[in-house]
């Protein structure tokens, strides 16, 4: 896979009415950078993680799925289910050899206000299906949550959010041992 080329397609692309922070907004070159260097850095991975969409306080921020910008510089904004994924996946061994990503790479949600999240439409997955479908190839797929793996089909952790880090820990773990 062509990295950079990867990179500046998603960049370019409009997927339905979701916010591209790729293309848009202050930041949006270092969030391409970022994410590149990160693909680039993960290249290798055996299995990709894959969520719902990209979140307002997560990767809309630091241009990488399920990592905060705390996570990366120390400041703020942090995000909870990022915090929890990452912390999960040093726990057990695996974040050099896990991808993380999202069925939906940019960020959807509410009319007018930014700081919130919506689910994808179908449209909105639709149009995202071959970034996911390029960063699959080869690699194992498993979905993180029941939005992404209505999507995904097959087998999914559960989502680390509202109370489910330790069965999302404990998923994980019974996959890895598959």
């Amino acid at each position: 896979m062509d990295t950079d080329a990867f990179v500046e397609e998603l960049a370019a692309e409009r997927i339905g009415t979701t916010f591209n922070f790729y293309r848009d907004g202050a930041g949006a070159g270092l969030r391409r950078d970022r994410l590149a260097a990160y693909l680039e850095a993960r290249s290798r991975a055996r299995l990709l993680l894959v969520g719902e969409a990209a979140g307002y306080r997560g990767a809309r921020v630091s241009g990488i799925p399920f990592t905060s910008e705390r996570q990366l510089t120390g400041r703020a904004p942090g995000e909870a289910t990022a915090t929890i994924v990452h912390r999960v996946l040093r726990e057990l061994g695996i974040a050099e050899d896990v991808l993380l990503w999202n069925v939906v790479p940019t960020h959807p949600h509410r009319p007018g206000r930014p700081e919130t999240n919506r689910p994808p439409t179908r449209a909105e997955v639709e149009a995202s299906a071959p970034f996911l479908a390029e960063l699959a190839r080869g690699r194992a797929v498993l979905a993180v949550g029941r939005v992404a793996q209505r999507v995904l089909g097959g087998a999914y952790v559960r989502h680390p959010s509202h109370g489910g880090a330790a069965a999302f820990r404990a998923a994980l773990v019974d996959y890895a041992w598959r």
